[in-house]
Order: C-alpha cells, then structure tokens, then sequence
C-alpha cells in the first residue's frame, strides 16, 4: 500500500477550524471527551444485546416469532453497541482516562471483533485515506460490488443497487468468522503489525475469542434451546444480519454518495489538504433527527467525526454549524442530506450509477 502524503493547500482553513472549535470548548468550559451520557448509553446498549439474550436461555419461549424477535433485538443492540460505545471508546474520545477507553473498547469482543484489527482498518486507513482507492479498506472491490469509478465494471454490476443490501448483511459475519484472520495475514505484509510476538499474540487472542464468542451465542442457546442446531444457527445468522446491514448502511451512506470524491493514482502526493479531503469524501445526513443521532452514535454527523475523531460524539451537534460556517466562509463544501431515508436513496442511486457506467466523474450529481 502506498503511504499517501497530504499537501498543505489552505492550511489558514484548517487552523481557523481547529481553532473555532477547540475554542469553543474552552470558552464553554466542556471536556471534549464523553460523560454521563456516555455512560447511560452503554448501559442501555448493552442491555438491548444482552438482556434479550437471556430471556431467549431462560423464558422457556417456543414460539419462533418471539424468538427471532428476540434475537431481532439482539441485532439492533450489537449495532448500538458498536456506533456509540465501541466507536467513541476505540477512537479513544469516550473519556480522557485511557482505561475507560480500553475498558468500554473491550464491547468490540461482545460483537465479535478484534479491537486491534478494528483500529487499523478504521482509524488508520479508513480515517486517514478516506475514498482513497487501494488505501480505505471500506471501498475496497468486493467483486460482486463496485464501490468507485476507479474499480472494474463488471457485467453484474448494473445489478448491484437491487442486491447490495444482501451482501451488506453477510459483512459482520464475514467478520466474526474469517475478516480477523485474513486481515492479521495482510497487515504483516503491509507492515502495520510486527511479524513475530506481536502477531502471534494477536493470533491467539483472536482464536480464543472466537472460540468463546461462538461457544456463548451459538453454542449455548442451541444446547438449551429445544430446536435443531440448524433452527439455532438461522437465528443466530439472523442476528448477524441485521447488525451487518444496519452498520453498513450506516458507513456507506456518508461516503458511498453522487456527491463524494474519489481518487486513485500512483503518486504518493495528494494534491488537497487532509481537511479538505475529509470535506469532499463525506456526507452528514438527518442532522435534525435527535433519534437517529442517538442510535448512530453521532455518524449521521460523519463530517465532523473524521474531521475531529477525539471528540467524543455527543458533541457534534454543538460543533456542526462551526464546522459549517467556516467551511462556507472558506467557499468550501460541506455535504449534508435532510433525511437518513434520502441519504440511502442516494447511495443507492449512486450505487446504480456506478453498475451502470464505466466512467463516472466525481461528484456526478452534486
């Protein structure tokens, strides 16, 4: 992987940012990190996943509505986990005290992912090369999809915004069962974990929290359960998929858009400054929607997550019109769509559009 070097093309915008929005903390004397907010939504995260989890070993239920219902919920609650508990603990803005973060980070077991694993993929080469062809991982060519103009169009293509929404659903459990693996493999190569101890260690952590998480959730409720293991592994599949569609509609839907640049080339220089290059790569959507932005964690404000990851994201409503403004006074763009409902019609429509044509301009429908 090339390691992309950003220019220093309007750094005036940048500091001027930064400055206004730090600024306001101090002037308001506010930790950026999280608080009791932070802490009742955990509790209440964890419990959406857990709580239905024991009634489904306990409650004696044979009906198989209740039950999927059930493990319905169980879905919802590993995505809440996942956007407002591990993602503001592992980005390290949940509290200033590093063993908070690492304590509430640790949720990332619970849904079966390796918090190291995670942390590349996301903070190191989503956040840094973001829309940037064989640098963010979250558009990288999955055959079956074509996330970029950049990537190969294939016949099947023209398809792909009537079945994305399948292969969304199998992204988490692609991830619990075979993405810690194969990701270890491939960050040895690139060099972004050490061969040797270090690996090895992750290598065992990662087995042994595998074998634990499917021994908890699969194993378990298929010996105390009075189905098939079949029956018991659907629901669990179930679960699995709810969680991978809702979290990767979530993500997509900021960066996968009509309006979104992306760029490839060979060159290590990248012509914009990173701030800017976070302005022209993402997308906030529904940012009047209090519920949304509860459930999300805040990634309905993506603009403002990667533009300031440190700050803890019961923040960003406060920080947005900041964000905003300078960025209008700058003539820069800042990208937002009214509603969660029309950022998806867009992601789709963009998704279309990319199965449809071999050369797609940036920005084809801003």
């Amino acid at each position: 992987m090339i390691k992309y070097k950003f220019s220093r093309h309007n750094p005036e915008f940048a500091q001027t940012l930064r400055e206004r929005v730090y600024g306001y903390f101090a002037e308001n004397q506010l930790d950026r990190n999280g608080d009791y907010r932070m802490v009742v939504k955990s509790a209440i995260a964890l419990s959406l996943y857990l709580v239905p989890f024991v009634i489904i070993l306990t409650a004696g239920f044979t009906d198989l509505w209740v039950l999927f219902s059930l493990w319905f919920v169980m879905g919802m609650g590993k995505v809440f986990i996942g956007t407002s508990v591990m993602h503001d603990a592992l980005h390290g803005s949940y509290s200033s005290k590093k063993w908070v973060n690492t304590f509430f980070g640790a949720s990332a077991w619970m849904v079966g992912a390796n918090p190291k694993m995670w942390k590349i993929q996301h903070n190191v080469l989503h956040h840094t090369y973001t829309n940037i062809e064989h640098a963010d991982e979250d558009i990288s060519p999955r055959f079956v999809l074509r996330f970029t103009p950049h990537q190969e169009r294939r016949w099947f293509h023209r398809f792909q915004h009537l079945y994305a929404s399948f292969f969304y659903s199998l992204s988490i459990i692609l991830w619990v069962t075979i993405k810690d693996f194969r990701k270890l493999v491939e960050y040895q190569k690139e060099g972004l974990v050490k061969k040797g101890g270090e690996s090895r260690v992750l290598l065992t952590k990662i087995i042994l929290h595998k074998i634990l998480y499917f021994s908890f959730f699969l194993v378990l409720p298929a010996l105390v359960l009075p189905f098939s293991f079949g029956m018991v592994l659907l629901m669990y599949l179930f679960m699995e998929a709810v969680t991978g569609l809702l979290l990767t509609l979530i993500f997509q839907s900021a960066h996968i858009m009509p309006d979104a640049n992306f760029i490839e080339q060979e060159e290590e220089q990248i012509e914009e400054d990173w701030v800017i290059h976070q302005l022209t790569t993402t997308t906030n959507f529904g940012r009047s929607n209090k519920i949304l932005f509860w459930f999300t964690g805040g990634l309905n404000f993506q603009v403002e997550h990667h533009l300031f990851p440190d700050i803890c994201h019961i923040h960003y409503p406060k920080i947005a019109d900041i964000v905003r403004s300078t960025a209008k006074e700058f003539g820069l763009p800042y990208h937002e769509i009214r509603s969660f409902r029309s950022a998806l019609l867009k992601h789709f429509e963009m998704l279309q559009i990319l199965g449809a044509r071999d050369h797609v301009a940036n920005r084809v429908l801003a």
